[in-house]
C-alpha cells in the first residue's frame, strides 16, 4: 500500500461513495467541498442510494450524482443484472483517477477493483480479508475509540491521501432549490406562519428506539408555546409517525401548524432554514436543520453524541445523566425498541435548553 499523498494537481476526476443512510450521505457532504477546495480543475462525482439522493443534488462542487436503486435486490435477477451494469458502464466512462469509499460497503471494495483507479481510498476497516486490503491504495486509520465524529471520521479518508481540511470546508452542504423555497414559502403563507418566529419541531426518526416520548414533546410544544413562538410540526408520511403527530396535537389543545407527511425532504430543508430553531431527537431531519444553519435541541438516547451530534450549529444536547449505560446502540432496553434513557427524560431540561438558545439566537 502506498504511503505516498495523492498529487492534487494530476487529479481530473474524483468518485465518493457513501452507501449508508440520509443523514450519513448528508454529513459526507464537506468530502465534496474539501476535494474541490484541494483540487479545482477536478470533477466530483458521487455513488450513493437512490433515496438518499437529494441529501446531495445541488451540490456546488458536484460534477455527477450516480445512483443505486435499494430496490434493484427485489426484481428479477436479469432486471437487476442489466442495472448493475449500467451502473458500472457509466461510471467506468468517467475515468476516474481516485476513488474515496466512506464506509466499509463491500460495493466499494469491488468498484475499486473493476474501475481500477489509479488510487483509491478506504477506511481501514477491522477484521477485513486480503481482499479489502488489496483493493485500496491507501487504508485510513480508525481510532481505538468511538467517540469521533462522522463527519471528522468521513475527512480522515481524505487526510490519509494527504489533504488536510480547512475550517470553512467542514460545513455541511445542502442545497434546499427554487422550487422547495417557493412551495414552502407558499405554504407558510397559506398557514400564517412568519419565518424566523417559528419552532420547528420533528419528534420522530425511523428508528422508533431513538424516540422520546408523545407526553415529553407536548409538554415541549406547549412550554415554548406558552413563551409566544409558533409551533411547526412534522414527519414521513408514515403511519407510526403520522400517529405521533396526532397524540400531540391532542396533548396541545389546540393544534400546532402541521406539515406532518407533505413535505420532500429538500422542503423539509426549506422550513427548516426559516425557523428560529429546531427541535427533535438523533435523526436525519435534525442533520438537515443543522446544515441549514438552524440552532438545534437534539434528545439523545441509545445513539451517541460524540459520533451523530449536530454539526456546524448552535446546539444543546438533551440525554440522561443517569444511565451510564448509554450509549449502548442498541435498539431499545434488551432489543425491545423503548430506551429507558429516553422515556424517564425530563421535558423541563428540553425546554430549558430551547430557551437558552432562543435567548442567544439572533
Amino acid at each position: 500500500m502506498s504511503e505516498d499523498a495523492v498529487p492534487l494537481k494530476e487529479l481530473r476526476r474524483a468518485l465518493v461513495i457513501k452507501l449508508r443512510h440520509h443523514g450519513d450521505v448528508l454529513l459526507a457532504s464537506p468530502v465534496l467541498s474539501v476535494l474541490k477546495t484541494h483540487a479545482p480543475q477536478a470533477e466530483i462525482d458521487a455513488l450513493v442510494y437512490a433515496d438518499t439522493a437529494a441529501m446531495l443534488a445541488g451540490h456546488p462542487a458536484l460534477a455527477q450524482l450516480h445512483v443505486i436503486d435499494r430496490e434493484w435486490k427485489s426484481r428479477a435477477p436479469w432486471v437487476r443484472a442489466r442495472a448493475e451494469l449500467a451502473l458500472l458502464a457509466a461510471l467506468r466512462a468517467r475515468g476516474y483517477d481516485l476513488l474515496v469509499h466512506l464506509t466499509e460497503h463491500n460495493r466499494g471494495a469491488w468498484l475499486a477493483r473493476l474501475l481500477a483507479p489509479r488510487w483509491a481510498v478506504a477506511p481501514a476497516a477491522r477484521g477485513r480479508l486480503r481482499v479489502w486490503r488489496r483493493s485500496f491504495t491507501h487504508l485510513a486509520a480508525l481510532p481505538l475509540a468511538g467517540g469521533r465524529h462522522v463527519v471528522e471520521s468521513d475527512l480522515d479518508v481524505l487526510r490519509r491521501i494527504g489533504i488536510q481540511p480547512g475550517p470553512q470546508d467542514r460545513r455541511l452542504v445542502l442545497v434546499p432549490g427554487d422550487a422547495a423555497d417557493r412551495r414552502v414559502e407558499t405554504l407558510m403563507a397559506e398557514r400564517g406562519i412568519e419565518a424566523r418566529r417559528f419552532i420547528h419541531f420533528h419528534p420522530a426518526s425511523r428508528w422508533r428506539f431513538k424516540c422520546w416520548t408523545v407526553e415529553g414533546m407536548a409538554a415541549v410544544a406547549a412550554a415554548l408555546r406558552t413563551d409566544g413562538w409558533q409551533i411547526v410540526l412534522t414527519a414521513a408520511p408514515e403511519a407510526a409517525e403520522h400517529r405521533m403527530i396526532g397524540a400531540i396535537q391532542d396533548r396541545l389543545g389546540s393544534p400546532a401548524a402541521s406539515f406532518a407527511g407533505e413535505l420532500s425532504l429538500k422542503e423539509l430543508a426549506a422550513l427548516s432554514a426559516r425557523a428560529r430553531l429546531f427541535v427533535g431527537v438523533d435523526s436525519a431531519q435534525m442533520h438537515i436543520a443543522a446544515a441549514m444553519g438552524t440552532p438545534v435541541v437534539a434528545i439523545f438516547g441509545p445513539s451517541g453524541e460524540k459520533n451523530w451530534a449536530p454539526w456546524g450549529v448552535p446546539h444543546r444536547v438533551v440525554a440522561s445523566d443517569r444511565h451510564g449505560c448509554r450509549p449502548c446502540g442498541i435498539d431499545g432496553c434488551g432489543g425491545g425498541k423503548l430506551s429507558d434513557c429516553l422515556v424517564s427524560l425530563e421535558a423541563g431540561r428540553v425546554i430549558a435548553a430551547a430557551r437558552e438558545l432562543l435567548a442567544t439566537a439572533a
